[in-house]
């Protein structure tokens, strides 16, 4: 067996710890071997708890290290675009979180430089790697609902009961729900539907608090295939995602389609009645997604997401915005 590809996570944060280190200790094809985050009283202490091997003192330590491999960048939005290009620039392998950047030309900045690097560039959009969002896209892909005509993805959460304090902070972030989750679910219509977004038309609101960015949005998005697609989501709310597609014949949904700690009932219906209904797992969606991506860092296979793939997801998180601030629809 290959020896297992080194990642190590430039930016660790409560992200790693309840996502990522599971993902890692799961896999027999990637190891965690090292870790930096701006905290390094903190960052002792996580190398120590989850008995990492390196604990790096600078950014520029960790990219440069022969002992990694590719560069897991989980840092805050504003310092995705530094991070990626001092990694790429060091000849590391990139990973990183989304939304990519916090604007579409920073992202495409990030994508010429690894073009031009030759080096392998994706972004973690690790619902693509999701057993829901698999069999949809199976099912759609095969006819089993006619032609898409409607689709719709929510997700709900009450980031002010969070921790993560920096997601509402503009300066560090590339905006409210809208950018933290609502890229999740452009991208996951995208990857079930087959098609891109065209345009985009927004509704958003802040609430009374002082969040100085928005609390909760609807985002109306016309695609390619004609189909009309809905995207809600809110910072404000009990947690929930849902995932519907509506065909000519037919309605697969999913309550729960974006959830990875628990089983998935997705449903395909015909008139008023389900004619199947399979239930997956979606708990090793992270794993899978790291394995995949070790695979395409060895030349074997491809990362279902690419940084090329991820600018037009920044496209769409830009057009969103600026239909907030217009009162426009914008496209891409």
């Amino acid at each position: 067996m290959a020896r297992p590809v080194r990642f190590a996570i430039l930016g660790f944060g409560l992200h790693a710890v309840r996502r990522l280190l599971p993902a890692f200790a799961k896999s027999e094809h990637v190891v965690l071997t090292g870790m930096w985050r701006r905290d390094q009283a903190a960052a002792v202490r996580n190398c120590y708890e989850h008995n990492i091997a390196h604990c790096f003192p600078t950014r520029e330590a960790l990219c440069a290290s022969d002992e990694v491999d590719v560069v897991f960048v989980t840092s805050p939005d504003a310092m995705h675009r530094d991070d990626t290009l001092l990694a790429l620039n060091h000849g590391k392998a990139v990973l990183c979180e989304k939304p990519l950047s916090m604007h579409a030309h920073e992202a495409e900045e990030m994508v010429a430089a690894s073009d031009a690097s030759g080096l392998l560039f994706g972004v973690a959009q690790n619902f693509r790697y999701n057993r829901s969002l698999e069999w949809m896209r199976e099912q759609i892909a095969t006819g089993r609902i006619g032609e898409p005509q409607l689709a719709s993805a929510q997700f709900l959460y009450p980031a002010n009961l969070a921790p993560r304090t920096w997601i509402a902070d503009p300066a560090l972030a590339c905006g409210g729900p809208i950018a933290d989750v609502g890229v999740h679910c452009i991208d996951s219509l995208r990857y079930v539907l087959g098609q891109d977004v065209v345009s985009v038309d927004t509704l958003a609101h802040t609430d009374d608090s002082g969040s100085r960015v928005e609390t909760s949005a609807s985002l109306q998005l016309a695609m390619t295939g004609g189909i009309a697609a809905t995207v809600s989501v809110s910072a404000r709310s009990p947690y929930r995602t849902f995932v519907e597609v509506t065909g000519s014949e037919g309605i697969l949904s999913a309550e729960s389609g974006l959830t990875v700690d628990r089983p998935v009932d997705v449903v395909l219906r015909r008139g008023r009645e389900d004619v199947v209904t399979k239930t997956v797992d979606n708990g090793d969606g992270y794993t899978r997604m790291l394995d995949s991506f070790a695979e395409a860092y060895r030349g074997v296979g491809s990362f279902r997401a690419t940084g090329s793939d991820g600018i037009h997801n920044m496209r769409a998180l830009d057009a969103a915005y600026k239909s907030w601030r217009t009162g426009m629809r914008e496209l891409l």
